[in-house]
């Protein structure tokens, strides 16, 4: 045996699995840049893995690059460049951008910083910034974002993203105490708004993964699989829990998700265990009895099955 096998009530299903799923999005890091342009400018972005770049403008317009896409934006208007791909802002297409880096910033804060630059000329000014998640839900999400998630000022459909907008552009044009460090706390909720906007009414999500979640009985399943990855769940106990067939279960899952339950199961669980692992003073030996191993050893032998690499390997190589 492999899991230990115990007496443990079986955990109650979430009656609203989405609102799960967007409750992991917390941001475990964050950068942001107020940036005042001059024209003729232009800046180059680097690309940034695994983060999600955005940047709201308060004031003027500007071209937004990404690969062989162009965005127009204005005031008010709000762009996620949600994959982190290096990206250009310019004044207008005449001009060559200066590469980020190339430019004299000043910083406040360890995570906030102001940029002047350009030519002299027409004023444009945008809040801009980088933010990352870890959790391995919110990492799920963003996999199925568009490389592009552009909010137009012009269109009112969600008054929410607008009113956080507006809030912004009122601080970013005052001097009042505070105001940079309110921006930040925006920029956050802004980011998520705008995210939840898109998976809401984004028909393309609706399949795969995300699109499972909206059926009534294996959305159910997948949030006792979050909830509680450390329950030892087995096929039956899961198709009981929804009120299926384990026949039955086992293919409507497969349908909808892509894989079968139990290996579900087996990943969610190690994407759990490498989250226990960045807590150094946590020992392998205690993670692997949370998850229900009768040993580090056996645990181990599956955290590289499904991961590639050993606990021990994988801690060393994140330290």
């Amino acid at each position: 045996m492999i899991l230990k096998s115990e007496s443990v009530s079986i955990p109650t299903p979430s009656q609203d699995p989405i609102a799960d799923v967007l409750h992991s999005l917390r941001m475990s890091s964050s950068f942001y840049c107020r940036s005042e342009f001059t024209a003729p400018w232009g800046l180059e972005l680097p690309e940034m893995p695994k983060h999600l770049m955005f940047h709201v403008l308060t004031s003027g317009h500007c071209l937004l690059k990404v690969n062989d896409k162009i965005c127009h934006l204005q005031a008010g208007d709000f762009v996620l460049v949600p994959h982190g791909q290096g990206h250009v802002l310019i004044s207008d297409n005449e001009v060559l951008p200066t590469p980020l880096f190339e430019t004299e910033r000043e910083l406040i804060t360890d995570c906030y910083e102001r940029l002047c630059f350009g030519g002299g000329g027409e004023p444009t000014m945008m809040i801009c910034g980088a933010v990352r998640f870890e959790h391995p839900v919110a990492l799920r999400i963003i996999e199925i974002l568009p490389e592009i998630i552009h909010m137009n000022a012009k269109i009112t459909e969600n008054e929410s993203i607008h009113n956080t907008i507006r809030l912004m552009i009122s601080e970013a044009s005052d001097t009042r105490i505070g105001g940079d460090a309110l921006i930040t706390r925006l920029s956050d909720v802004l980011v998520m708004q705008t995210i939840r906007f898109w998976l809401v009414r984004n028909a393309a999500v609706h399949k795969g993964w995300f699109g499972a979640l909206h059926d009534q009985q294996i959305g159910k399943a997948i949030s006792l699989v979050h909830r509680d990855p450390t329950y030892l769940w087995s096929l039956e106990t899961l198709a009981a829990s929804v009120g299926m067939s384990r026949s039955a279960f086992a293919a409507r899952f497969m349908s909808l998700v892509g894989e079968s339950p139990m290996q579900y199961v087996r990943h969610w669980r190690m994407q759990m265990a490498i989250e226990r692992l960045k807590d150094k003073n946590d020992p392998i030996s205690v993670i692997a009895e949370t998850f229900g191993y009768e040993s580090e050893a056996a645990f181990s032998r599956a955290f590289k099955k499904v991961i590639g690499h050993s606990p021990g390997y994988f801690r060393k190589k994140i330290s």
